[in-house]
Formats: structure tokens, sequence, C-alpha cells
């Protein structure tokens, strides 16, 4: 498993990428602003990017499991964690089934329920071909991983994955015992009224609900016109979050 470490502190903050993605491509210019407040870990999921491929479907459930292991193997106890999009599904499954390592979570423009996404997203979804996905995804997976065959590899399970998404449960969300932070925008993939809704099932959850598309809240490679301020606020948001 792949993973970069930035800054220093004693409670990590744990980055987890979106589907398609990786590192860079999800939060390449989050880190440098977030890095200014301790130490980060990003890390880049099965078959994404430079970690290699199982021969088992992905999942949401062994996404967990992995991070949880790799914070395992660098003898780190307990960390923060800032999942975005799938990386975000990723981060309430870890707080909901491995508590002991969370301090606290960021989850940003995710669901937990495969209701959460707008309608129609699964409209032909299917029949999508790696000729649909976004070709600043496709260019940044190659830049740092060459291979034209992980790339397919990497579209069909997280294909999949989204074929497949079993819910979390109410209770799940409800048994999240972590101080929570969740971030959509007002024209996310995700209804903003799914998020309101995870914030009152999370007892300790704080809201927010900022303009723009998704990933635009982050910088994701996706929105290259997002203007440095608008990043910055979202650091500040967490800056304060994780401070508080």
């Amino acid at each position: 498993m792949y993973y970069e470490i930035y800054g220093e502190g004693e409670v990590p903050l744990v980055l987890i990428h979106g589907g398609g993605s990786t590192i860079q491509s999800s939060s390449g210019r989050l880190i440098p602003l977030l890095a200014n407040l301790g130490k980060v870990i990003a890390v880049e999921l099965q078959a994404h990017g430079r970690t290699s491929d199982r021969d088992q479907a992905e999942s949401f459930e062994q996404d967990a499991k992995d991070v949880t292991a790799l914070l395992n193997q660098l003898q780190i106890a307990k960390a923060n964690f800032l999942g975005f999009s799938n990386g975000g599904t990723t981060t309430l499954h870890i707080a909901a089934h491995y508590p002991d390592v969370v301090n606290k979570i960021i989850v940003i423009s995710a669901n937990y329920q495969r209701e959460g996404l707008i309608d129609g997203f699964y409209n032909g979804f299917g029949d999508a071909t790696i000729d649909h996905m976004p070709e600043p995804l496709k260019t940044a997976f190659l830049a740092i991983n060459p291979d034209q065959k992980a790339l397919q590899t990497m579209f069909e399970k997280d294909k999949q994955r989204m074929l497949d998404f079993v819910d979390l449960s109410d209770d799940d969300l409800r048994g999240i015992t972590s101080d929570a932070l969740l971030m959509v925008a007002d024209k996310d993939v995700i209804k903003p009224e799914h998020v309101v809704k995870m914030s009152r099932l999370i007892a300790n959850a704080q809201l927010v609900i900022l303009p723009g598309v998704h990933g635009a809240m982050i910088g994701e490679n996706l929105n290259p016109e997002v203007s440095d301020k608008t990043i910055e606020i979202t650091a500040y948001l967490v800056e304060t979050f994780l401070n508080g």
C-alpha cells in the first residue's frame, strides 16, 4: 500500500482519496495547507495509483481494513481521518467498525447509503466504459503508473464497487462516537439532505454546506478553475474542527 507523509505532529490526519483517483488528483492542492497543521498521511487504496491490486473485488469494507492495517504497521494507535467522496464512505466504515483507532473524522461529499446519490446517478452506469472516465483522472493515474492495464482494472473495480454499493445502516452511524465534520457542496452528486440526515444520526457531528460542485472545495483536479481561497476556507474549517 503506497502512502506519503507530510508535516509533523502527534495525531496524524489520514487522507483517503475519491474513486478513480490518486493522492495528487484528489488532494494535491489541499495537502500543503493541511501539512502546516500537523502530520498528514495520504494513502492510495487497492488498485489506485502506486498501490498494487489483489485478486478480489474492491469494497469499502476492505478499504477500511487496509487503512487500519497500515496504521498498525506504522505503529499509530490513534488518527484523524479525512475522506473525500468514496474515501469519505471508507472513512465512515472506519469510524463505525474500527472506533479504537479514530480520533476525529472529516467526511467530504460522501454517502453512507445508495439513496444519498443524486437522482439519475446510476442511469447508464452499468454500461459505462473507460472512455467515460474523466481525462484529468486518467492523466493523473498514468503520470504515476503508466500501465494502461492497471488503469483499466481500477476503472472496472471502482465501477463494480459502486454498482454493488452496500449500505451502512442508520444504526451504524448512530454507533459512531467520534467527533465528525460532514461537508458537502450545494450542487454535489451527494444530496445535501442526505448529509443533513447523517449529521442527525452521528451524535457529535457538525455540518457544513458550501457553494460549488463535487470536489471543488478541496481543489480536486476536475475543478482547476477553483480559487486558492476556496481551498483555504476548507483547510480553515478542518483546522478549526480538529483543534476545537
